[in-house]
Formats: C-alpha cells, sequence, structure tokens
C-alpha cells in the first residue's frame, strides 16, 4: 500500500483518485481553508484520511501528489521534508493555460524532480512543459449507471459561476442556443443565469448546485446534454452525462473533439449547428436514445473508473520505485 499525500482541490476528480487501493491524507483544518478541506463530508472510500498538518510530521508518506504551486511549500514545512529530494513529487495539471494558448510557461517547466500530469493530451500539447517529464492521465470517473429517461423536452448543461467566468465558459451562447430548445443549467451560482443572457426563465433555467447523486437524476432527465466551454479542460460533467447515456452537443474546443465519437453526438464550433442537433435531438427521442447509448458504451470503455486507478497505479509504482532506485 503506497502512502499518498494530496489536497482536496477538485472534489469530482478526487472522487476518482481517491479509489484505489492506497492511504490517501488528506489536511483538514478549517483555520487553513482551501489549503485543508479534507473530505468535506464526501463519501470516499475509508483510505481516504483526514489529517492534521501538524500530524503530517509523523508519517510515513511515499509521494506527494501536489494540484497547486503553494502545496509544495506547504508538504515541505507540514512533512518537515522536501518534495521532490525527500520524498517523490507527482504534480497535476487540470487546467488549460490561463495565459497565451501556446507559449504560457508551466509553473513546473524545467523541473527535473518531478513528475507533471496532464489530464488531457490538450493540456499537454499547449502547455510550455520545458524538460520536466510528463505523463497523460486521462480523467476516469465512478459510473454513475444508465439513468437517462429523458422525459423532459429540454437540454442540461452544467456550468459553475456561469456570470462570472462569461465567455470561458461559454454562458454567452446560451442566448442563441436556448432560442430553440430550453436549456436548465445546473451548478454554483446560476439562480440568475436567465437574467445575464436576457431570455426568459422558462428558456434558461438556473438550477443551483445540487448533491451529486440528485445532479445526475436531474439532467437524466432532460433529452440532451450541452457543454458549451471555449477554453477549459474536458469537463467531467461531459464524462458523467455519456456514463448516464445522454446525447452530447458539444463546444468543438480543447479536448472535446477528441472525447465525444460522431455517434455519441454532435461537436462543432459553429453555434447554428449546434442549435439545430439540439432541436433535433429533442425532437426525436429514438435517435437520442440511440446516441446516448453509444455515449455511455464510449465512455466505459475510454473514461471507466478501472482504467483511470490501473493507470496511477502504475504511475505511483514508477514514481516511488524509482525513488527507491
Amino acid at each position: 500500500m503506497t502512502t499518498i499525500l494530496a489536497w482536496h482541490v477538485h472534489g469530482s476528480w478526487m472522487s476518482s483518485f481517491v479509489q484505489g487501493p492506497h492511504r490517501y491524507l488528506i489536511p483538514h483544518d478549517p483555520r487553513w481553508g482551501g489549503w485543508a478541506l479534507g473530505r468535506c463530508g464526501r463519501p470516499w472510500p475509508a483510505g481516504a484520511e483526514e489529517i492534521a498538518p501538524e500530524a503530517l510530521a509523523d508519517e510515513h508518506v511515499d509521494v506527494v501528489v501536489a494540484q497547486r504551486p503553494r502545496e509544495l511549500e506547504l508538504a515541505q514545512r507540514w512533512l518537515g521534508r522536501t518534495p521532490g529530494v525527500d520524498v517523490p513529487l507527482i504534480y497535476v495539471e487540470h487546467n488549460t493555460p490561463s495565459g497565451h494558448a501556446a507559449t504560457t510557461r508551466h509553473p513546473m517547466a524545467d523541473r527535473d524532480d518531478l513528475t507533471l500530469v496532464h489530464v488531457t493530451e490538450f493540456n499537454r500539447l499547449m502547455w510550455d512543459n520545458g524538460h520536466t517529464r510528463v505523463r497523460v492521465v486521462p480523467h476516469g470517473v465512478l459510473d454513475p449507471g444508465p439513468l437517462y429517461t429523458g422525459e423532459l423536452e429540454r437540454a442540461a448543461t452544467i456550468v459553475n459561476e456561469p456570470v462570472r467566468r462569461w465567455r470561458v465558459t461559454g454562458t454567452d451562447l446560451l442566448a442563441e442556443l436556448s432560442d430553440t430548445t430550453p436549456i436548465d443549467v445546473f451548478g454554483m451560482e446560476t439562480d440568475h443565469v436567465h437574467t445575464a443572457v436576457d431570455r426568459p426563465k422558462d428558456r434558461v433555467c438556473g438550477h443551483g448546485d445540487l448533491r451529486q447523486d440528485r445532479l445526475h437524476a436531474e439532467i437524466a432527465r432532460r433529452r440532451v446534454f450541452v457543454h458549451t466551454p471555449r477554453w477549459t479542460s474536458l469537463g467531467l460533467s461531459v464524462l458523467e452525462a455519456m456514463h448516464i447515456g445522454m446525447p452530447v452537443v458539444a463546444v468543438a474546443t480543447t479536448e472535446a473533439a477528441a472525447a465525444i465519437p460522431p455517434e455519441a453526438g454532435v461537436v462543432s464550433t459553429d453555434v447554428s449547428v449546434l442549435s439545430r442537433a439540439l432541436q433535433r435531438f429533442v425532437a426525436e427521442p429514438d435517435l437520442a436514445q440511440l446516441a446516448g447509448k453509444a455515449a455511455r458504451q464510449w465512455a466505459q470503455t475510454n473514461f471507466g473508473i478501472d482504467q483511470f486507478v490501473e493507470r496511477w497505479n502504475d504511475l505511483l509504482a514508477d514514481t516511488v520505485e524509482g525513488k527507491r532506485r
């Protein structure tokens, strides 16, 4: 069993990460805010243990898995050991570059004391990683099951803070898309999204941030899932929708074009094409169900939790064994 120090940063990714056969030490102390969130009450396996930062100095840790630059400093302070020198270090990058798309240097570029893990091939392509060792470990999600009913003639989307993030998340596109198909928006701070896009609430309706099991049940009732971000890593919400058995209509940017096959939906940079696709799936429930079945099969094959855990097991074993050598 490998003992891993890792922070709770992205809840959905962490829910998958802690499914492995390891011991996961997750810092927990309300005084540290977002730097020590602990489990936050999530129903994770027993191997995911909350630990007070001051208790880490007495723990044997085989590897540090960081996701933010400051975590390297915190790991050194809390462990009393230097990540990458005294204990192996893996750094996971979830996001696309926030600067220029092709020339932004990664904060971990040109380092020989860590392995940099990207969650998509697109991210690896866009970041300037320098000579740092790089691996890609694609997403894997816990299968919510074939929940799709498509009983409501509406589209569903999941976007956190859609008004603040606006063009990045493609929130502005909801106006044109909703002219042909009413859209239900789930996620944090979605209550006033209809006002922001200047559409009636029956055309663009925010439903707030639901607990995951209820969220899955609700989006499964909608006929089709729409994914609008212009600039993002591959949204786990898309993979969850595909596992549920929903057809997907998505903006063809970043990793979406590679992650969503033609038989599972429609991927395009032409908003009029996306609008027509939404309209057709809503009008033809048999077509939507057929595409949703293809989406589920593809997601299970390419983004299942077993594949994700196996890839991480291999990387963790290589990292720890490499340090010992």
